[in-house]
């Protein structure tokens, strides 16, 4: 019997099923902001808040095109780690509220030296079955998973 790998990296893809789902609620919020009877100021308002948004989810969340994504996540001896995208590997330590389903991995940690956190939503389309699975188990059962990074 082979002793099991201490070394653990994934990377992910756009999920479509994340982003129907962004779609569908940006599409109700529309219809409530047109629907609502409001002053046309806040109607515009709210329908300028919904582009916003979008303009600042669709790439950064969801279509993983902007230049500050995470694009990668390992586990080695040195700890947890993530990738921005044309970046260099950076410590990060996992924070409790982590979560790990078989349909979706929300991955919560800190970067070190800032006071606020990151989340990664992977939901289970984005990686090959195997892989996600593996995150999944990983997540759940490493020893020190929530170490600070140095």
């Amino acid at each position: 019997m082979s002793s099991p790998s201490k070394r653990f990296e994934c990377d992910w893809r756009p999920s479509p099923r994340l982003l129907e789902v962004y779609l569908c609620a940006q599409a109700l919020a529309l219809l409530t902001v047109l629907l609502v009877e409001i002053a046309l100021w806040a109607r515009l308002l709210g329908v300028l808040a919904c582009a916003c948004h979008a303009a600042w989810v669709l790439p950064r969340h969801l279509l993983l095109t902007h230049s500050a994504v995470f694009k990668r996540l390992r586990h080695d001896d040195e700890g947890w780690q993530v990738l921005r995208s044309g970046g260099q590997w950076q410590p990060v330590t996992l924070q409790p509220d982590s979560m790990a389903l078989p349909w979706l991995v929300i991955v919560r940690f800190r970067l070190p030296g800032r006071w606020f956190s990151h989340s990664l939503c992977i939901p289970a389309d984005a990686m090959s079955p195997d892989m996600h699975r593996r995150l999944r188990v990983r997540l759940k059962f490493s020893r020190q998973r929530w170490r600070v990074a140095e």
